[in-house]
C-alpha cells in the first residue's frame, strides 16, 4: 500500500459560541474570529503545497478546510464520519472540564472504563471504531498524497492516543491534543480556540509499534503561527495489524 507523503490532522477554528459543548449534535457555524483564523492557517498552508483538502460534514469543519482548498487549488473533500463526538445530554450545556458529566467521563475512560459513556453520548470505543476507519479511508484514498484533515477536538484527541506510540486512552488528561492559542491577526478570542493541527510525514524515522509515532521524539505540538502542530511519522503497521 503506498502511503500519503504528509497528512495534517487539525481541528476546526473557533465556534460562534465557544463555551458551550456542540458535539454531533450542534452544527453550529464559525465565530468572526474562527473566520480569520480559517484564512489566516489557509495562507499557512499553501507553502505547504497540499494536494487535497478532507473534513467532516459539518459546518464548522467545512468553514475552515474550504479556504485552504479554496487557496491551495485543491480538491475538498469530505469524510462524513469524522464528525465530532456525540455529546447527548450535554449539548449545548456549559463547557467544564474541571467538574460534571464530562469530566467524570474522562476519569473514567483514563481509568480504562472506555465503554463508559452519559445519556445519548459516545463511549470511547465508541468513538475510537467511528474515527479510525474515517482515518484509514482518508489514507487509503490519498496514496503519495499531501493532505490536510480538517475535523474536531476530541476526535483530534482519540487519533493522536490511538495512533501515537506510548499513548493510550490514559494519557487523556496529558497534552497530546489541541492547545487553546490564537492566531492570525492577533485579534483576541473568548477562548482562543483554534485548530490543533498533527503533522504524519512517512518519511521520518521514528516509528512505534501503533503505526504512527511523533516526529522527532515530540508529543507536544510546536507553534505555526499562533496554531499548534505535532509532526508524527507513519509506519506500515497499525496496532501491530498490517495495513491492506
Amino acid at each position: 500500500m503506498t502511503l500519503p507523503e504528509r497528512v495534517w490532522l487539525m481541528r476546526h477554528a473557533e465556534t460562534a459560541t465557544p463555551a458551550v459543548f456542540h458535539g454531533a449534535e450542534s452544527d453550529v457555524g464559525l465565530s468572526e474570529l474562527g473566520f480569520r483564523q480559517a484564512a489566516a492557517v489557509a495562507e499557512w498552508f499553501r507553502a505547504h503545497a497540499p494536494t487535497a483538502v478532507v473534513s467532516s460534514a459539518m459546518r464548522r469543519a467545512i468553514d475552515t478546510a474550504a479556504p485552504i482548498a479554496l487557496m491551495c487549488g485543491v480538491p475538498h473533500l469530505i469524510e462524513p464520519e469524522l464528525h465530532e463526538r456525540r455529546v447527548g445530554i450535554l449539548c449545548g450545556v456549559d463547557f467544564a472540564a474541571s467538574n460534571g458529566p464530562w469530566a467524570e467521563t474522562v476519569s473514567k475512560w483514563s481509568a480504562g472504563h472506555t465503554d463508559y459513556t452519559t445519556t445519548g453520548a459516545e463511549s470511547f470505543n465508541e468513538l475510537t471504531a467511528r474515527v479510525l476507519a474515517a482515518w484509514n479511508r482518508v489514507i487509503a484514498a490519498n496514496p503519495g498524497g499531501r493532505v490536510v484533515v480538517v475535523a474536531h477536538g476530541v476526535v483530534c484527541k482519540a487519533l493522536l492516543l490511538s495512533l501515537l506510540d506510548g499513548h493510550d486512552v490514559s494519557h487523556w488528561s496529558t497534552h497530546v491534543g489541541p492547545r487553546p492559542q490564537r492566531v492570525g491577526d492577533g485579534a483576541g478570542s473568548r477562548r482562543g480556540e483554534m485548530a490543533s493541527r498533527a503533522t504524519v510525514d512517512r518519511s521520518a524515522a521514528r516509528r512505534g509499534a501503533h503505526g504512527w509515532a511523533t516526529h522527532g521524539g515530540r508529543a507536544a505540538p510546536r507553534s505555526v503561527r499562533g496554531l499548534m502542530i505535532s509532526s508524527l511519522s507513519r509506519s506500515l503497521t497499525h496496532r501491530g495489524v498490517p495495513m491492506k
